[in-house]
């Protein structure tokens, strides 16, 4: 290999309005802290949590090319300072609005239930993620009414650069499939979590549920006991449904009485909840309505719901049911429902709200800062024909993409020279070893330097 023949470097990338995509050091998805009392976890064999993956995931859940009129992103219905939920009844689609509230997204990693969406119709998180992108509403990749087909969406991604860049990173190749976009995507929605909450706090200093938590006040502590407690011991029962200390729906739970629907009409098919942490801000105030109809306003009308469930309906819960078919009456007090509203609103984190990991990785023009990949391979010390002193710096990337190949003394100031991938992605240069002027430290960058 010849080497590059001066250290004529260009002037390192300017600085984007977004953090670039940083696949040296990415953010931390895999191995994020979690309480030792969370047990619960809906994680497939085949598709853990990986600090790329979930990257990938990222950028395609807020990526709003991936609806066919390219103005929806799944984040659209789903956002970050709400939870990742909706305060909108029905979420706008490119051709309507959604039959359902858009779901709360936190936690949905920990619990026993691995279906999704309000009626369950999705086996698990992957087949959910693509599901949205090929509803005729929602996203327009249906392959019905005139939508094109997932398969297009698939030619459409595969032919943008950076998409090839960090499919190839996750995967070892460039190649763009259904399969892949759901799992990656479903990477990303596991990754999100909340375990910072007042509820937290307690439960650690504690060890349990039981005692009174000592960051809890007096009516805090009411609500939890009549949360944990069954009905016939003076509770509501609310945990055999909504199992602490994850708070995730019990998988063998039927409807919970309401049967609304958006548009009107009547629809006892919805069986799953989203985790109950993080159901108000931090202030108190709901991310959004409730329910899959987004009927109930606060959690007062929620716990009003339960307090007096309305009617014995087909599909209904049978833990919602009284002897002779009746439906639950618990009688609970003002006193009692006020108590436990404050003990719901105990559940609240805050990081999730504005870590950056889960946040919009695209600028205001819709457009991605640069990804940054690491040198695979450096060799140092070797001489060309004439004895001078080189260094190779190797890479895998796509065939026939150009990179920018990053030097550094301090990991601050970076200086830049084009790289082109060959017909076989190998990215490889020979940087001159010149008296102070050594580079100590490489990266690759995407896209290569601009003049």
């Amino acid at each position: 290999m010849k080497p590059i023949a001066a250290l004529l470097f260009l002037a390192a990338l300017p600085a984007a309005a977004q953090e670039p995509l940083d696949l040296t050091h990415p953010f931390e998805y895999a191995d994020q802290p979690v309480p030792g009392y969370i047990t619960r976890d809906n994680t497939p064999a085949d598709n853990p949590i990986t600090n790329l993956g979930a990257t990938l995931g990222r950028v395609l859940f807020y990526d709003k090319r991936l609806s066919n009129n390219s103005t929806v992103s799944c984040a659209s219905c789903h956002h970050q300072e709400r939870a990742f939920s909706d305060n909108a009844t029905a979420s706008a689609g490119v051709a309507g609005v959604t039959g359902r509230h858009s779901m709360r997204l936190i936690n949905a990693r920990f619990s026993d239930e691995s279906r999704f969406f309000w009626d369950e119709r999705a086996d698990s998180a992957e087949d959910q993620a693509t599901r949205p992108i090929q509803d005729h509403v929602e996203m327009g990749f249906s392959n019905t009414d005139g939508d094109p087909a997932f398969s297009d969406l698939v030619e459409r991604l595969e032919v943008i650069e950076i998409y090839q860049v960090l499919f190839e990173a996750v995967y070892g190749d460039p190649a763009v499939t259904e399969e892949r976009v759901g799992k990656s995507l479903a990477q990303f929605v596991r990754s999100i979590q909340s375990f910072d909450s007042r509820y937290d706090e307690g439960r650690t200093l504690t060890g349990n549920d039981a005692p009174p938590f000592p960051n809890f006040t007096q009516q805090e502590n009411d609500g939890k006991n009549i949360f944990l407690r069954p009905p016939n011991a003076g509770g509501a029962g609310c945990a055999g449904c909504h199992q602490p200390p994850e708070f995730s729906i019990d998988p063998d739970s039927r409807n919970n009485g309401v049967i609304g629907v958006i548009a009107g009409g009547t629809d006892t098919t919805n069986t799953r909840a989203p985790s109950l942490r993080d159901l108000v801000n931090a202030d108190g105030t709901p991310h959004g309505a409730f329910m899959h109809d987004a009927s109930f306003a606060t959690l007062q009308e929620v716990i009003d719901h339960y307090n007096a469930i309305p009617a014995v309906v087909t599909n209904l819960d049978n833990r919602l049911v009284r002897p002779g078919n009746q439906p639950q009456r618990l009688n609970l007090s003002t006193t009692d429902k006020n108590a436990l509203e404050a003990f719901l609103k105990t559940l609240t984190g805050t990081n999730v709200y504005s870590d950056e990991k889960w946040s919009d990785p695209f600028d205001a023009a819709g457009e991605l800062s640069y990804v940054i990949l690491p040198a695979e391979s450096v060799e140092c010390g070797r001489l060309d024909d004439d004895g001078q002193s080189y260094t190779t710096v190797s890479a895998t990337g796509v065939p026939n993409v150009t990179y920018g190949l990053q030097g550094s003394i301090d990991l601050t100031h970076w200086t830049t020279v084009e790289v082109k991938a060959d017909e076989n992605g190998t990215l490889s240069a020979a940087v001159p070893d010149l008296e102070g002027n050594s580079h100590r430290y490489f990266r690759f960058i995407y896209p290569g330097p601009v003049e």
